[in-house]
């Protein structure tokens, strides 16, 4: 089968191929027909070593599939079923699900770092990111690993949600609790503060500030829900017109990058909630000071994976898409082949695009 591998970090072009094949399934796996997936940021750092993975990998966790086989052990899935992949599998018994935070559990995490599910010319093992390795035909996951949703989803749409709508609409419904009325700040207008916007207008926040450096996102900002949309060095007025000075209820950090926590905490009034939301590197450091941390009373939120139980909130995100309340269609800038994978990076790279979704053959 087809598939696309990163041999090394820091390598300028994915290793686009045909002779992929699977290791043999277990008795609780579940073999999956990928066919959508989307290129993420989070796969971009992989390529670049910002989220350390095995080498060689298959990226990709971001997808929807169809069911083609299931272990002897499996009972809640079946071939033909539609699934969303979820790259953060719960085991049920670790001491992260037992206190109801799934999203936390590193059981199958873990095991992707040992466990790999490929092979390539030959008999050489490759990984898959996150235990998936979306960039690819066919994967191979634990059932956990494999929500059920409704075949009327179509696969672009349940593609997002295995990740960047997960990630920025549950740290708005689940993480921050967004409150009715509230007022939120958003920095980042990628995939997941486009996401984060949307939880927050979900949520009835009644004014939505978009903050991103490049003019460009605004309009679509704007067209998922935010009231208002400005460049970073605009806050400080943004601030005082749509809060009177005193800051907005929540600030979410949807970049990564220390400097994008430090304006979303520079939004966010006092008392109110810097939620950290972007996946960043283990060398950025935030500067914060110990007064800072006391004496403006501000809580400092981090939501992996929208802090969300996926088999309740993959179906409740796919209901909110079927009823018209969460835009999908509009996160997608372009659906392209498994092929043009090494040019979707570089337009990644360069910003120039939001979300790309493989669509495959």
């Amino acid at each position: 089968m087809r598939g696309a591998l990163l041999h090394a970090v820091g390598d300028d072009k994915l290793d686009i191929r045909d002779d992929f094949t699977l290791a043999p399934m277990g008795p609780t796996d579940v073999r999956i027909k990928v066919r959508a997936t989307g290129v993420c940021h989070s796969d971009l750092s992989v390529l670049n070593g910002v989220l350390p993975m095995p080498l060689p990998v298959i990226p990709g966790h971001e997808g929807a599939g169809e069911v083609l086989e299931v272990g002897d052990h499996v009972t809640g899935l079946q071939p033909g079923d539609h699934v969303i992949l979820n790259w953060t599998p719960a085991c049920g018994s670790c001491p992260n699900c037992l206190v109801g935070q799934p999203f936390l559990c590193m059981t199958y995490v873990m095991d992707s770092f040992v466990n790999a599910r490929f092979r390539f010319g030959g008999d050489t093992p490759a990984f898959g990111m996150a235990g998936c390795g979306t960039w690819s035909e066919e994967i191979i996951v634990p059932w956990q690993g494999a929500i059920k949703v409704d075949p009327e989803v179509p696969f672009e749409a349940a593609a997002l949600i295995g990740c960047g709508i997960t990630t920025g609409v549950g740290a708005a419904l689940n993480t921050a609790k967004v409150r009715p009325g509230s007022t939120v700040a958003v920095v980042g207008a990628g995939g997941i503060g486009l996401s984060i916007i949307q939880g927050a207008r979900i949520s009835g926040a009644t004014t939505i500030l978009a903050i991103d450096p490049l003019e460009s996102k605004h309009e679509l900002a704007k067209k998922v829900g935010a009231t208002h949309a400005i460049t970073p060095d605009q806050l400080m007025d943004a601030l005082g017109t749509l809060t009177g000075g005193k800051g907005f209820d929540y600030g979410f950090e949807a970049v990564g990058k220390s400097a994008a926590i430090m304006t979303a905490w520079q939004a966010t009034r006092r008392g109110g909630d810097v939620v950290i939301v972007g996946a960043g590197a283990m060398d950025d450091t935030v500067p914060l000071t110990a007064f800072q941390l006391l004496f403006e009373g501000k809580n400092i939120l981090s939501s992996l994976y929208g802090g969300s139980d996926v088999r309740r909130d993959f179906p409740f995100f796919a209901e909110l898409y079927k009823a018209g309340k969460l835009d999908l269609e509009s996160m997608i800038s372009a659906r392209i082949k498994l092929a043009d994978l090494n040019d979707a990076v570089t337009a990644l790279r360069n910003g120039e695009v939001l979300r790309q979704v493989v669509v495959m053959d």
